[in-house]
């Protein structure tokens, strides 16, 4: 993957790339957004646990169809408040911040998931040329 960072735009306000280029015949992984819930069932209260879920999962789902962490190209996430975008991007850099040129990313604040515990939710895709 190639990432995309024009000198005629501003930089990135975050660890993310304006784009990801994905070659041509490269096996892609497209992730349903992700809750922090754990697998029990069980939802932390607050949005560095959840974020964390949210990862560890991504993380699982990727390393079943063969591919890391290191493979994303793109996230979005979303948030319920303000207040949480730092915890999520402090635990989003824990995961990605690490792992080489960072993923294309979008983050939102939306009013509210279908239960309102959750604080986090994060789509991913990720992409590997074999």
């Amino acid at each position: 993957m190639r990432r995309l960072q024009p000198e005629s735009i501003h930089p990135p306000f975050a660890r993310y790339a304006h784009a990801v280029e994905i070659e041509a015949g490269a096996r892609l992984i497209v992730c349903s957004g992700q809750l922090g819930v754990a697998k029990d069932g069980s939802i932390p209260a607050d949005v560095e646990s959840q974020a964390r879920l949210c990862f560890q999962a991504i993380a699982a789902i990727l390393a079943e169809g063969g591919m890391g962490l290191a493979d994303l190209a793109r996230l979005n996430a979303y948030v319920t408040s303000r207040e949480d975008m730092a915890g999520y991007m402090k635990v989003r850099d824990e995961f990605v911040g690490s792992m080489g040129p960072p993923p294309a990313s979008t983050l939102m604040i939306v009013s509210g998931f279908t239960r309102p515990e959750f604080k986090v939710e994060v789509e991913a895709i990720a992409a590997r040329k074999e």
